[in-house]
């Protein structure tokens, strides 16, 4: 039976480049049994299979080509086990990323059909909302290039990146900006929570309150809000309600989304309580 193999077979029979084959022999991972003196091929035998298997074995599970060959070079099973437990850590955080990957997918489709879905715009209208947890920042902001650079600071001093929030930014409007008509002088930028920014710096954390918001969705972004909170503080006080704090402002859809702009739905939500007769 045949037990020299070319380098050239070696690659077919287990799938493996030669370009590959013979870096492992420059490094010395994985060397020929025989090397032709002649003409310089190289050999390898049937009992040096277990062996390359072993190695795209490892690789395949992660292993480093330093610490596969640290492995065969000392072949301990106790520090095998100290490896493969290593390993399976960092296989662990990959698939908790992972997981933390495809619920932002999740929640990012769900959120643009919802917003695809909305018809009624320009019409204000009452809804309960349960307590969110937000990352927030305070700032005051009157254009787009403070709204940006207030952004990055909270990216920046949060450690949290843009692939993590992209579609769950809000501004915010304080409630004595509101009652004065100064609806583009917003106080803060935040980004709603979501369980994968689990673990970013809680200085930043804080509350939006469960209760009664007065809403409104129009198809613009920020700088057409004006109009849509005159329309909603009209629609408070003609309903019996108050002002009960900061107005929240969210761009579901716009042009980083979609240059179609009859597309395009921004949201105010404006927390009220009944008035109270004097």
């Amino acid at each position: 039976m045949k037990n020299r193999f070319t380098i050239g077979e070696m690659s077919k029979l287990h799938n493996i480049p030669v370009k590959t084959l013979r870096y492992y022999d420059e490094i010395g991972l994985f060397k020929a049994i025989e090397v032709d003196q002649n003409n310089g091929y190289r050999y390898y035998s049937t009992e040096q299979f277990e062996q390359l298997n072993t190695i795209k074995y490892l690789k395949f599970l992660g292993f480093s080509l330093k610490e596969i060959q640290k492995h065969l070079g000392s072949r301990d099973i106790q520090s095998f086990i100290k490896l493969l437990k290593h390993r399976q850590r960092i296989t662990h955080d990959r698939i908790r990323s992972l997981n933390a990957v495809s619920s932002q997918f999740a929640n990012r489709i769900d959120d643009l059909e919802q917003a695809l879905a909305i018809e009624a715009v320009e019409q204000p209208f009452l809804k309960n909302i349960t307590k969110r947890r937000i990352i927030c920042i305070d700032e005051y902001i009157c254009t787009e290039p403070e709204w940006e650079l207030a952004l990055r600071k909270l990216e920046n001093e949060t450690g949290i990146t843009p692939s993590l929030f992209i579609g769950r930014v809000g501004l915010t409007v304080a409630g004595v900006n509101l009652k004065a008509g100064r609806f583009q002088e917003y106080s803060s930028v935040f980004i709603f929570w979501e369980d994968s920014l689990a673990g970013h710096n809680h200085a930043f954390v804080r509350y939006l309150a469960e209760g009664e918001y007065a809403c409104i969705y129009y198809r613009g972004n920020h700088s057409q809000s004006s109009r849509y909170y005159d329309i909603l503080l009209a629609f408070i006080n003609n309903s019996g309600y108050e002002i009960a704090g900061h107005a929240i402002e969210c761009t579901l859809i716009d042009d980083y989304i979609t240059a179609e702009k009859h597309l395009h739905v921004t949201e105010i939500q404006i927390p009220v309580k009944l008035l109270t007769l004097q």
